[in-house]
């Protein structure tokens, strides 16, 4: 526990580089769609992005959730500080309830207007690819966090809950928005337990039936336990289209184009 909490920096880096290499690189071998853009006219904002929201969230938020995980286990705040729990199962259900709250998070998201229009940078992209799971709006990114946050202060989750979750929720979202093929088997078989690409890219349609389903990020059983999993698009994943009907210009795939969308007219 005290060599994750002591190397946390390295292990979040490290993981997120890994998987986002790998998820490149499997996208290449195994691509599941075919591409109408080339990586050049997307990639460079939806990288240049987390650079941004990283920068962003430093300068506003100084301490990050697992700064104020230890702060509140140092003092005693929150529900499990409070008592004397078996560690392992704690860090359990902490990250498993993070997923949840997560997924409740994605779904009012959706569902209140001024919240979308943040989170529909998101689902601008054209394409989805292992990109497109790092691509959030820096606003959101902050709202994202003092969520995170208050439900840090509130339970008393361990900061090593904190910090598997976070390198579990970033993994996962690389995952299931890498545009990679999986076996009709496989693809069953994960999806009983986590977000698999398939099941994520219905969410990424321009259909607003299908936007309004699949939220989970990292375990599938929230969508199928809240009534908001959809199996497969309409259209079949070779011929459907994502993204959002108003922002499919050129205008909106650079990286002020990015920062500007939430601003933007609904059309």
């Amino acid at each position: 526990m005290e060599q994750v909490l002591t190397n946390e920096g390295a292990i979040r880096i490290g993981v997120f580089a890994g998987v986002l290499v790998a998820m490149m690189a499997l996208e290449a071998l195994l691509p599941r769609r075919k591409r109408t853009l080339g990586r050049g006219a997307r990639w460079p904002a939806n990288l240049m992005i987390v650079v941004v929201d990283t920068i962003v969230a430093r300068l506003l938020i100084p301490l990050p959730p697992v700064a104020v995980a230890l702060w509140a286990q140092e003092n005693g705040i929150g529900a499990m500080n409070m008592i004397d729990l078996p560690a392992v199962p704690v860090i359990v259900f902490s990250v498993v309830f993070l997923d949840l709250a997560i997924y409740a998070q994605h779904v009012v998201f959706h569902k209140v207007p001024i919240l979308w229009r943040l989170h529909r940078m998101h689902h601008a992209d054209t394409e989805i690819d292992v990109t497109t799971g790092i691509r959030f709006h820096p606003i959101e990114i902050i709202l994202s966090l003092l969520i995170k946050i208050a439900l840090v202060l509130a339970l008393g989750i361990p900061a090593v809950a904190v910090i598997l979750f976070e390198v579990i929720l970033n993994a996962s979202a690389m995952f299931n928005h890498a545009n990679m093929k999986l076996s009709r088997g496989l693809d069953r078989l994960l999806r009983t337990v986590i977000v698999t690409p398939d099941m994520h890219r219905v969410h990424h349609s321009w259909h607003p039936e299908e936007t309004d389903n699949n939220y989970g990020f990292c375990l599938s059983v929230w969508d199928r336990l809240f009534g908001t999993y959809t199996a497969q698009p309409r259209e079949g994943h070779d011929d459907m289209t994502i993204g959002l009907h108003a922002f499919r210009e050129p205008e909106h795939r650079g990286l002020t184009g990015l920062l500007m969308i939430p601003f933007k007219k609904n059309r």
